[in-house]
């Protein structure tokens, strides 16, 4: 296998968590009998660019197509998007008729925010269903997969970006080389990108997340790598932010690099210097990660070892690729986590991948009244604690397991 980016062929492994299913291939109740398909999840870095990254095993196609994953059903996400969009709105002198793309759009849930300034706006998004959603909320939306050739197809149709966002979808292109130059063909010349994702490389590697790693990222990202990708196609970082969101999530200004109205912020190297202090330039830092998963797994089983001996029940709340990438490594099926609750209808009468644990509406847990309520989606924790606060009156207690087993009551 080589580099998705630099082609260096790939000898050091990253993370090895066995054989899982596809994170999101969420089985409806006449499946859960037939055989699924498990693949590697084997991660490795490559040792000339940084980038890590899994194998392709299944085609983009076929794992976007049709997406249960909706992002209006958390309140904190949809006050950190509409954040986002006054402060580029402030930031770059965005108004009425700027245009306005986003890839990987969703169902509308950021775009409306743009909608409600009057600004000109059009959605992205490769799920046929998702992207149905969003066209019933009125959001102008197409229903591709974004690469070189869709940008060509948009500036002869809609013209070029103002401003070009793409939240939360660069780990999951598995061609960067023609994603990234889809960026470049559609934004106008004096434009903006702004590009936000999860799972950061150094807040993944210090809070020890490897449940963000599942089949559906190929690829994980430090600064130092993407701006060697960003540079490859014209394109210059002048901002960046780590921001909290998600469990940390990294968000990144792009211009074309020809651009010289605007000046590369201070924040960029001050990044790179701290990564590169973190050992993030440095193979070995790299490679020692596979042990301390294994030191987690050990942790985490103690938890449900000792729950079980004290005879007490648990189920989960939330039903994320995450969670799914840490009970299927852990082992945990539904002899330890009787069923889990996610507030997404499209989830609700489902099962999770592997573990068959089946997923229902979040009344669920006031009429079983749980020991503990397992947060599988704990970078939403404090959202979730607050929604479902009345588990105290039973004396129920919250759990998360990532970036450390902690109770809480």
């Amino acid at each position: 296998m080589n580099c998705r980016f630099c082609n260096a062929k790939l000898t050091y492994i990253f993370a090895d968590l066995g054989k899982s299913p596809l994170a999101n291939s969420y089985l409806k109740i006449d499946e859960i009998n037939r055989m699924e398909c498990f693949y590697p999840l084997r991660v490795y870095v490559c040792s000339e660019c940084f980038l890590v990254q899994l194998e392709e095993f299944e085609s983009p196609k076929k794992i976007f197509t049709k997406y249960v994953y909706l992002s209006s059903y958390s309140q904190t996400w949809l006050k950190h998007v509409e954040d986002y969009v006054d402060e580029v709105t402030e930031r770059f002198g965005l108004k009425e008729g700027s245009q306005i793309i986003e890839i990987a759009s969703n169902d509308g849930y950021l775009l409306q925010f743009f909608q409600k300034k009057g600004c000109s706006i059009l959605g992205i998004e490769p799920a046929e269903n998702v992207a149905k959603i969003a066209l019933e909320k009125k959001i102008p939306t197409e229903s591709k997969f974004f690469g070189s050739k869709t940008a060509k197809e948009l500036v002869a149709s809609k013209g070029r970006a103002d401003l070009l966002i793409a939240f939360n979808v660069l780990p999951h292109v598995p061609d960067l080389i023609d994603f990234v130059s889809g960026l470049k063909i559609l934004l106008k010349k004096n434009g903006i990108i702004t590009i936000q994702f999860s799972a950061y490389l150094l807040q993944l590697l210090n809070q020890n997340e490897f449940d963000t790693i599942y089949h559906e990222h190929f690829s994980y990202f430090s600064l130092y790598c993407l701006q060697q990708i960003f540079s490859h196609h014209g394109l210059t970082v002048f901002d960046v932010e780590e921001l909290p969101i998600h469990g940390g999530s990294m968000r990144l200004y792009i211009k074309n690099s020809e651009d010289s109205s605007i000046e590369i912020s201070d924040n960029v190297g001050h990044k790179v210097k701290e990564e590169k202090k973190n050992g993030l330039q440095n193979i070995s830092t790299y490679t020692g990660f596979q042990e301390k998963i294994k030191i987690k797994k050990q942790n985490i089983w103690k938890f449900f070892i000792d729950a079980n001996t004290d005879h007490k029940t648990i189920v989960g709340y939330g039903a994320p690729a995450k969670g799914n990438t840490l009970l299927n490594y852990c082992g945990i099926g539904n002899d330890f986590v009787e069923y889990t609750v996610d507030i997404n209808p499209l989830k609700q009468g489902l099962y999770l991948p592997g573990t068959h644990i089946p997923i229902y509406n979040p009344d669920k847990i006031f009429e079983t009244k749980p020991d503990y309520v397992l947060i599988l989606a704990w970078n939403l924790k404090d959202e979730i604690m607050e929604q479902m606060r009345a588990i105290g009156d039973w004396g129920g207690k919250f759990v998360v397991l990532i970036p450390e087993v902690k109770v809480f009551s």
